[in-house]
């Protein structure tokens, strides 16, 4: 999740602080809003682990769930 939050950062200009809020606020909604077996898994995901593939495998899952291919 550093990474994310780094990331949010740097293309933002908002402080680490700041970056950390918004990425907690967007996850929380995703949390809420994705189907119980995907949200369960994000958290493995943004703590390093590869519970579906990593962030990308992941990006990729939330395009098919949103109708992009």
């Amino acid at each position: 999740m550093d990474e994310l939050i780094a990331l949010v950062s740097q293309k933002t200009g908002l402080s680490e602080e700041m970056s950390k809020r918004a990425v907690e606020i967007v996850l929380e909604y995703l949390k809420k809003k994705l189907p119980a077996p995907i949200a369960g898994r994000i958290d493995d995901v943004l703590g390093g682990g590869e519970a579906l593939g990593g962030l990308g495998n992941l990006a990729e899952g939330l395009g098919g769930l949103l109708g992009k291919k």
